[in-house]
């Protein structure tokens, strides 16, 4: 008989609770395995860090963990920390490190108007493997660049059950309202926005909004099928865990919700700075 072992733990990182947009896609892909879901809520949000601080921030965290568990694969659900620091911790981590970044791709492939609007952080925006992207994939496209940092912490607040305020929405996005070609689809360059994207929605009622969450899970699935039938892991008894760098009043009325999310066991992970 060919027995499989049980994989080490797959572990999903952002900088606050946008990556359980990505997380969630696995989950449903993949609920029999192990997950760690771990956010840096001490230096969130990453979109307004420089390159450097982010390199060493996020090294230090995924490093900080690998110390308390045995991680098989992990996830940097959070575009702008995948747009910097992939080659310093995929030269680091001897695990798959799999990377988010914005669905410029298949935007190029279903646009009928061909004007896309990518809508991310400000890092996310600035970054060369962004311009990269468009360059290789919607060069025929007129693609509108909207870095936003607020939209991840109206994102954070509506989880908290804070009504999103729409007349502060629709202003921050007024600059494409206003263009001669509003975009038709809307990338959502960063983790965070899909959980707004019913608000958004309602502000573009004709685009359609594409995230990298879906793609993310079939390629996890992919890479753990290399080394595991993906399809027969024995679902873990372990419970899967919640790792945040700071407990606050914040994480404590959260932690209760991410019971939703097959999330059940909270920790919290000190950092040392760098």
């Amino acid at each position: 008989m060919n027995i499989r072992r049980q994989p080490p733990s797959i572990l999903v990182f952002d900088s606050g609770i946008g990556g359980l947009s990505v997380y969630n896609e696995i989950h449903k892909k993949m609920p029999n395995l192990h997950y760690i879901y771990a956010f840096d809520n001490e230096m969130f949000p990453y979109g307004d860090k420089s390159t450097e601080f982010l390199i060493n921030r996020v090294n230090s965290v995924i490093e900080a963990i690998t110390k308390s568990y045995s991680i098989g694969l992990a996830v940097i659900a959070c575009n702008t920390a995948s747009t910097i620091c992939l080659p310093s911790l995929r030269s680091k981590f001897s695990f798959p490190i799999v990377g988010v970044v914005p669905a410029i791709k298949p935007a190029s492939q279903i646009t009928q108007n061909k004007s896309i609007g990518l809508l991310a952080t400000k890092a996310t925006i600035q970054r060369t493997y962004t311009t990269n992207l468009i360059n290789e994939f919607a060069k025929n496209c007129t693609v509108n660049l909207l870095g936003l940092s607020e939209l991840a912490l109206i994102a954070e607040n509506k989880l908290q059950g804070i009504p999103v305020d729409m007349q502060q929405l629709r202003d921050l996005l007024q600059p494409w309202l206003s263009l001669p070609t509003v975009p038709d689809t809307i990338v959502l360059g960063c983790t965070h926005y899909p959980f707004i994207k019913e608000e958004l929605q309602i502000i573009f009622p004709q685009a359609t909004f594409i995230d990298s969450g879906n793609a993310i899970a079939f390629r996890v699935h992919n890479l753990l099928t290399e080394q595991f039938d993906a399809n027969k892991i024995i679902r873990s008894n372990i419970d899967n865990i919640v790792l945040s760098t700071i407990y606050n009043q914040y994480v404590e009325k959260l932690v209760p919700k991410l019971v939703n999310y097959n999330l059940n066991k909270y920790q919290t992970i000190k950092i040392v700075s760098v």
